[in-house]
């Protein structure tokens, strides 16, 4: 009797159903090795060494899901809705990739590559994206609250408006500053003098005075700092519009005391050099000389608003 043979296409979709079954338990397999090794699996996501790329499970025992999770990023690059909290994927090439509502609170994304990747609505509080390439990438409607987003590349992100000002974007390049609100713009300018970056202080505050005109702390923050930029004339301005702001509030006593540091800013002579001549710095300071007198209300133009 002939032997039945049986259809190819069925031999064939069977086997394709176990390569498949094989390539998932090999990929759980290469997980746990590497993860007791002390190695990064992110080597494997980006075709490169592991010590470009690391991922590994958090130091207790990967729960099951955490593992599929794991799986389904390296094989499908999407994982939304994934529990993928406390991962290390440092450099990891994630560009492209769909974690959309993924929870990735307290993950380690420095150095990694996102660029257009879907993360609208995932929860990334107290993530580190220092440094990473976020071009493009959609965060709207996600979690930032303590995201460390220092060094970062978001020119063409997306996001919510106001999703900045509980996150760390100090020297973030690419932000929109449309998103950002006054107190997010003002306390940048404050971290950014407190740090010497006087023009870029300036810029800020600039940004601030255009979101909230009738802010006198901004102007007189702007003072200080062009003073110390050495722009004398703007100064004496800010100095003195800031004074007309602070009179309209009904803090007269201080609105004479702006309107004095205009006068003397204006007649204070430049400094050997060509710098700046140091007036900013010394109201910050105490340590004014002749501005003396300004000491407390420059201290408090230079405390972080609450927002």
């Amino acid at each position: 009797m002939t032997p039945r043979r049986r259809p190819i296409l069925a031999t064939s979709r069977r086997a394709s159903v176990r390569s498949s079954s094989a390539v998932s338990a090999v990929l759980s397999a290469a997980i746990s090795l590497v993860t007791a090794a002390g190695l990064g699996t992110a080597g494997l996501l980006a075709g490169g060494p592991s010590a470009r790329a690391q991922l590994r499970a958090p130091a207790e025992t990967t729960p099951a899901a955490g593992t599929e999770a794991l799986i389904q990023l390296l094989e499908q690059r999407r994982c939304q809705g994934c529990d993928l909290a406390g991962a290390d994927l440092v450099h990891a090439q994630l560009a492209d990739a769909d974690l959309s509502a993924a929870r990735l609170q307290r993950a380690n994304l420095g150095q990694a590559r996102l660029d257009g990747a879907r993360l609208s609505g995932a929860d990334l509080s107290f993530t580190s994206l220092m440094g990473a390439s976020l071009r493009g990438a959609d965060l709207r409607g996600a979690r930032l609250e303590g995201t460390d987003l220092r060094q970062a590349d978001l020119s063409g992100a997306l996001l919510s408006p106001g999703a900045l000002s509980r996150a760390h974007w100090q020297g973030a390049r690419g932000i929109d500053q449309g998103l950002l609100s006054f107190g997010e713009l003002h306390n940048a300018g404050v971290e950014a003098a407190q740090k010497g970056r006087y023009p870029e202080a300036e810029q800020f505050f600039s940004a601030a005075i255009r979101r909230e005109p009738a802010a006198g702390v901004s102007w007189l923050a702007r003072a200080i700092t062009r003073s110390q930029l050495g722009k004398r004339e703007e100064a004496s301005n800010d100095f003195a519009y800031a004074a007309s702001l602070y009179e309209a509030a009904g803090e007269g006593e201080q609105a004479e005391q702006l309107r004095q540091a205009a006068l003397q800013v204006k007649d204070t002579p430049r400094q050997p050099g060509g710098g700046g001549n140091g007036v900013g710095m010394m109201a910050v300071s105490g340590a004014l000389g002749a501005l003396q007198f300004l000491a407390p209300i420059a201290a408090k133009a230079f405390m972080p608003l609450p927002f």
